[in-house]
Parts: C-alpha cells; sequence; structure tokens
C-alpha cells in the first residue's frame, strides 16, 4: 500500500488525475469539496492500480458496517486482495438524498477518512470516472433492482470484467437479458457467490462422495433478532425474498454441485416443522411476506437428493451435514471452523458494530474478489468462481421453489 500512496505519482497517474479533475465536483459532498481542491496540488496519496492489479470500481458501496460494498472496500483498502487496486467508490444515495438520513453522516465520515488515508475516488455516478488506465472491474453491490442499469453502465465505462454481487437481478428475465448484454459487448460477467469456494463446502462435499447413500443438508443462519421490528426491516430491506438473497448462496451450489434445475428437479418437499412464513411491515409501513425460516428437499430426475435450511435469527454460523442411509448424522463442519473462530474474533473487536455475517465468510470474500480480479488482469481461469449463466439457473430455481414452497407452508 505505500508504494500505491506515493505522494508522486508517475506520467500516466498524473495524466489520470487531470482527466479525472474534471468532473471533481460530483464525486463529493458540497461539505468536502474545499478539501479536495487543496488535495489537487498537495501531497495526499491518490490510489492507482500498480502493474498486475486490476483497477477496481465499486458500484454501491452501502452504510459503514452495514452495507456489503462497505465490506467489499474494507477488505480490498486493507490489502488482502493483491490483485485489485480499489481506486473509485460509486455511491449515489449516501453522496445524495440519503446524505443526511440514517447511515449518512457515518458515511461522510467514512469517505473522509477513506480519501485522506488511501487516495480512494468518489463519485455519483458511474459517469464521471476517467477513462480506464489499467484492466478495469466493476464490483456491483449495490440494490438488486439498480443492477440491470449500473451493469449497462460499467460496460459503457470501459469495464473488461463485472463482479456482480447475488442474485444479479430482480428476475431470471432481466438477467438473462444483462448475460446477453455482457456477451455482446465481449464483458465477462463473475458472481459473488463465495460458498462456492468455501472450506466447509468443499470439506462436506468431499466427506459426502466418501460415504455411499448419504445426504447432504446446507444450513444457513443470519442473526436477525426474531422480532416483527427486526425481521420486517430485514424483508423490506431484500424485497426481493429470501430464497432471492440470503438462501441464494445454498441454490447456487445445488445448482453447481448438485444438478439441480428446473427441468431436472422431481420434487421439492418443505420441513412445516422447521419452516415458518410471515407477513410483516416494514419500516416504510408497507407489508411484506417472506419466510424467516425455510427448510427442504430436492430431488433430481436424475438421482441426486439435498436439502437447504436458511434461518434469519438462527444466529452467525453457517454449516453443512452429512447423514448416513439410516439418516444418523455422520460429519458437521461448520463456518467459521475452530481454525477461523480466532480470525472471527479479531474482527469483531475491529468493527464491533459489522454484521456478523461478515466476519465468518471474510476469508471467502476474499478468496472470490482476488480471483476475479487477476482474471481480469491476466485473463486465466477464476478457479471455482460461479458465472452469470449459473446465476440464471440459480435464479430460476428460486423463482420456481418460491411459490411452490409458500403454497406448502399455508
Amino acid at each position: 500500500m505505500l508504494l500505491k500512496q506515493a505522494a508522486v505519482v508517475m506520467f500516466l497517474s498524473a495524466a489520470r488525475s487531470s482527466a479525472f479533475s474534471l468532473g471533481r465536483s460530483a464525486f463529493v459532498s458540497s461539505g468536502a469539496k474545499t478539501a479536495v481542491a487543496k488535495r489537487a496540488v498537495s501531497t495526499t496519496p491518490t490510489m492507482y492500480a500498480d502493474p498486475g492489479q486490476a483497477e477496481v470500481i465499486l458500484v454501491g458501496c452501502g452504510a459503514p458496517n452495514r452495507g456489503m460494498g462497505w465490506y467489499h472496500a474494507v477488505q480490498m483498502l486493507d490489502d488482502k486482495c493483491p490483485s485489485a487496486s480499489l481506486d473509485f467508490i460509486v455511491e449515489p444515495w449516501f453522496m445524495g438524498p440519503g446524505g443526511e438520513g440514517p447511515g449518512g453522516p457515518e458515511f461522510k465520515e467514512w469517505q473522509a477518512e477513506s480519501e485522506a488515508k488511501y487516495g480512494v475516488k468518489f463519485a455519483t455516478s458511474l459517469d464521471d470516472l476517467p477513462p480506464p488506465a489499467a484492466p478495469r472491474l466493476a464490483l456491483i453491490s449495490g440494490r438488486t433492482a439498480d443492477n440491470p442499469h449500473l451493469l449497462t453502465e460499467s460496460i459503457a465505462h470501459g469495464c473488461k470484467c463485472i463482479y456482480l454481487e447475488k442474485p444479479g437481478a430482480p428476475t431470471v428475465t432481466e438477467l438473462q437479458q444483462m448475460a446477453k448484454e455482457a456477451e455482446e459487448a465481449g464483458v465477462e460477467v463473475l458472481m459473488g457467490y463465495n460458498k462456492n469456494v468455501c472450506k466447509y463446502v468443499r470439506k462436506t462435499r468431499e466427506f459426502a462422495e466418501k460415504t455411499p447413500g448419504s445426504h447432504v443438508t446446507f444450513v444457513s443462519n443470519n442473526a436477525y433478532e426474531n422480532t416483527p421490528e427486526s425481521l420486517g426491516e430485514c424483508f423490506e430491506r431484500n424485497a426481493e425474498g429470501m430464497l432471492k438473497n440470503m438462501a441464494i448462496h445454498e441454490l447456487a451450489l445445488l445448482v453447481s454441485f448438485y444438478d439441480v434445475t428446473v427441468d431436472n428437479i422431481e420434487s421439492v418437499t418443505a420441513d412445516k416443522e422447521f419452516s415458518s412464513m410471515q407477513t410483516l411491515p416494514g419500516p416504510s409501513g408497507k407489508e411484506f411476506t417472506d419466510f424467516d425460516k425455510i427448510k427442504f428437499t430436492i430431488k433430481t430426475k436424475n438421482g441426486n437428493e439435498v436439502s437447504v435450511a436458511a434461518d434469519r435469527c438462527g444466529g452467525t454460523d453457517s454449516y453443512a451435514t452429512v447423514t448416513d442411509k439410516a439418516g444418523e448424522e455422520v460429519f458437521r463442519y461448520y463456518m467459521p471452523d475452530d481454525e477461523d473462530k480466532e480470525m472471527v474474533k479479531s474482527l469483531q473487536a475491529k468493527y464491533p458494530t459489522a454484521m456478523p455475517y461478515f466476519f465468518t465468510q471474510d476469508p471467502d470474500y476474499i478468496t472470490v474478489k482476488e480471483r476475479v480480479a487477476k482474471h481480469t488482469v491476466d485473463g486465466a481461469p477464476a478457479e471455482g468462481i460461479a458465472t452469470i449463466g449459473i446465476a440464471v439457473e440459480t435464479l430460476k430455481v428460486a423463482e420456481y421453489l418460491t411459490p411452490i414452497l409458500q403454497e406448502q407452508l399455508k
């Protein structure tokens, strides 16, 4: 990082800084313009990609300690992803109409700190960015409903590769159109399905393969309070629904490793004793119906059988189990495991008010970003990373399962 923060930038960087400054006013809130103007002639470090690094644009940061985009930023700014240089952050909400609302002051404070310490540039729009000066990667981590137009804008602004957070789009039709648009532009789209590279998934699959007649269950937990207020806020903020949001990672595992597609599903059965569906008002007063917890088993036409359980109020750990032919549990592996728990404790102490699931999945977020960034630079295969094709099939499964499971729970 010290090399990237050198006070004197070489010729290319200087030219790029000049191009950037033409649209500088769009990058900062009015209260920060004076400081930015001073930096144009000061020795404040500026973040530019080094050789061998992708120039990363984070599109959709969200609130500090709550937004997934924010945590992506923290990891890259801390040099956890050697092939990624976080040069630009595009955040239209907190630098615009949301600046004075909940989370706005905290975002402004973090923005000022990040500009001063790392030289990262902030913008309200991709339109305000200079042309790429290195292989450009857009990490899109905003609202799902905004993803289609953000992908279009990222392609238009020179991105070689796009890292798209789950589920990718609100509907299958939109995601298919996005895939088509990217293919026609020659831009690769890879997905942030981090559980595809998780240690607990790998170890569980390896154990199951050695256990004839075994059955795997993937369990995902969040740590929301089990109250109407907490769940109502969750339902509204994640209005696409649990299967397109929290449990979409598990569905991606089923698509990637268990041949689960809409055309190959023979049956799906909800565990009614475990599962729960509620209709609750969100902060806006509008009501939302969703699962607060769901468990189901899928059987495929080619003989696979696998289960998923997801609980919004189940805690911070995810895990997977293997049962034998008699239904007895013979294997369980947690995320985090004992090896990673010290790392989780350290992160909790560093970011005490952040979402707990950031920490349990911290190594996997790093792995996905690093592999995608390296792929953006050198074109080598991003091993284990889900493509937008996998995402389309996953979203199809989510849309197919949701009404079936809702009907079974009535």
